[in-house]
């Protein structure tokens, strides 16, 4: 075996090794599923990892050449753009992670860390100030009861589409909405109208303890969020339609 070739395979096994973790973090506790397809991260992150498994050890076998005098310049430039392009793709992707979803009024939605509006974060509860850097976490928000804030909440909505779920301040526990939530909920019979059949029933049968449902809306594809009515508790996010 050459030296190129046993090159080649070490770099090509620690850029794969790398890949391998960074996407088993995307998309196991970052985006878990569901919602790596309602973000559509999925395109980025594939990108991402051809990057660092193709083109590194890819032009490292082409340039390598026994005995040239800037190899080791040449090999380090090619792993400093790869780096480049892991940190860039993995700020973005961190940046667009969802932190919060949020039940807000008839239906739940997903925020994005890049969502959350600040300005008043000192305002919000501790446990709100800061996102996880783990998998999202389930909130509720709620209307300001004082009413300037509230109708200027509501201003900021209609002309900024700017939702009170962006806004960390407005955050209560899902605990304290747990009726509303039941009250809410629809039927999962009303799936059927914007889901096959099949696919509905092949869903279900892993949840067999839900019993209603509400929308989630998301940045590129809205899903359905499972309850139990009678528990008052949330089950899970499923890829179904809430809608057409």
């Amino acid at each position: 075996m050459t030296e190129r070739v046993k090159f080649f395979l070490l770099h090509l096994t620690f850029s794969s090794f790398i890949g391998l973790i960074s996407l088993l973090w995307f998309f196991i506790i970052w985006y878990p599923y569901p919602l790596a397809k309602a973000t559509g991260v999925t395109h980025l992150t594939l990108i991402l990892f051809t990057i660092n498994i193709v083109f590194g050890p890819f032009l490292g076998f082409i340039i390598y050449k026994n005995g040239k005098k800037t190899l080791k310049f040449d090999l380090t430039v090619i792993v400093l753009i790869q780096l480049s392009a892991l940190f860039y793709g993995f700020y973005h992707i961190a940046e667009g992670r969802p932190v919060w979803i949020v039940y807000n009024v008839d239906r739940f939605e997903l925020i994005r860390k890049n969502d959350i509006v600040e300005n008043n974060i000192k305002n919000a509860l501790p446990i709100y100030r800061e996102t996880s850097l783990l998998k999202p976490a389930f909130v509720a928000a709620e209307f300001s009861k004082n009413t300037t804030e509230r109708n200027q909440n509501m201003f900021d909505e209609v002309l900024g589409g700017i939702s009170i779920a962006q806004r960390p301040e407005r955050y209560i526990s899902l605990e304290k909405v747990k009726s509303k939530i039941v009250q809410r909920s629809q039927g999962l019979a009303s799936l059927n109208q914007f889901n096959s059949t099949n696919k509905i029933e092949s869903i279900l049968k892993k949840y067999p303890e839900a019993d209603g449902w509400l929308p989630l809306t998301a940045s590129v594809k809205d899903m359905v969020v499972l309850v139990n009515k009678k528990q008052e508790r949330v089950i899970s996010i499923v890829d179904l339609r809430p809608w057409k």
